[in-house]
């Protein structure tokens, strides 16, 4: 039995390569270190090791994002270990491990949801943010080609609430059921708890739920300054008690639609002018 770790050279600005290699010192037995950027085919790459083989999946979220999408369709037999290297970890966050050690995720990629956006479809391990969120992906990418500091993208959120970002006006379907909503700030819908670092809009939710149900938030019709003192409320779940400005669907397919288009994030990964997505559950709601 072999371990291939797979990191990401990208992933924690920089630093993961070092950490990476550091695994064999936890890891028994023989292993091997891979760019997973150099990666051309996951489908050979599968094909070439053995069953028993494991792999190291080494990054963050935006890894994970990469890794489920870059294997779509590839029929993987290995166990899949993850070992957190990233500086959001949100998805971390959610399940609850030991950072220290690689954790089995294989059952947490399975049948993952996916989204449509302008065209593509994308599957997702955390979310897809629409909004302010988007925009703070937008700024920070922006960020990451002139310096090497990290990005604080608590900081870019208040700049975006005060000066630059416009709310939106928007229509959200819920499993055949519309809804219409003015001046929306955020509307991501979630597959887990956490997102942005921390934040957790959605508390209730729960990736594992037999039912396979996302839910969507949308924080609405709030004036900047409401909006301003609100939001830091997001990193406990406490802004759920703002019922007139925080609005919660749970549904198998959801679409959100804005007025105007604005950057949108899926797991971190920006995509840039979209004016709306939808986003499906791959599990089925029990009849």
């Amino acid at each position: 039995m072999k371990h291939y770790i797979l990191y990401n050279p990208l992933a924690a600005n920089g630093s993961t390569v070092e950490k990476a290699k550091a695994l064999d010192t936890i890891i028994d037995g023989e292993c091997e270190l891979i760019d997973i950027t150099a990666l051309k085919s996951y489908q050979d790459f599968f094909a070439n090791i053995e069953s028993d083989d494991i792999v190291v999946l080494c990054g963050g979220d935006g890894t994970i994002n990469r890794f489920v999408n870059d294997t779509d369709g590839v029929d993987i037999q290995n166990d899949i270990l993850y070992y957190p290297l990233g500086t959001g970890n949100d998805f971390l966050r959610d399940v609850e491990k030991d950072a220290s050690v690689p954790f089995s995720i294989k059952e947490y990629i399975k049948d993952l949801p996916t989204v449509e956006v302008k065209g593509n479809t994308y599957r997702f391990i955390n979310n897809v943010g629409f909004g302010i969120d988007g925009y703070c992906c937008e700024v920070g990418d922006e960020l990451k080609k002139t310096t090497d500091k990290p990005v604080n993208y608590t900081s870019i959120a208040i700049k975006g609430l005060l000066f630059h970002f416009k709310p939106k006006n928007a229509t959200v379907c819920i499993d055949g059921k519309e809804y219409s909503y003015k001046k929306v700030w955020i509307a991501p819908t979630m597959k887990g708890r956490y997102y942005g670092g921390g934040m957790m809009p959605t508390p209730d939710q729960d990736r594992t739920a037999e039912n396979g149900e996302l839910s969507l938030m949308l924080f609405h019709g709030s004036s900047k300054l409401k909006t301003l003192m609100v939001f830091p409320s997001l990193f406990k779940g406490e802004h759920v008690k703002h019922t007139k400005i925080i609005a919660i669907h749970k549904g198998h397919e959801i679409s959100v639609k804005f007025d105007k288009p604005c950057a949108l994030q899926i797991d971190g990964e920006t995509i840039l002018g979209v004016e709306s997505y939808k986003a499906t559950s791959k599990v089925k709601a029990k009849v």
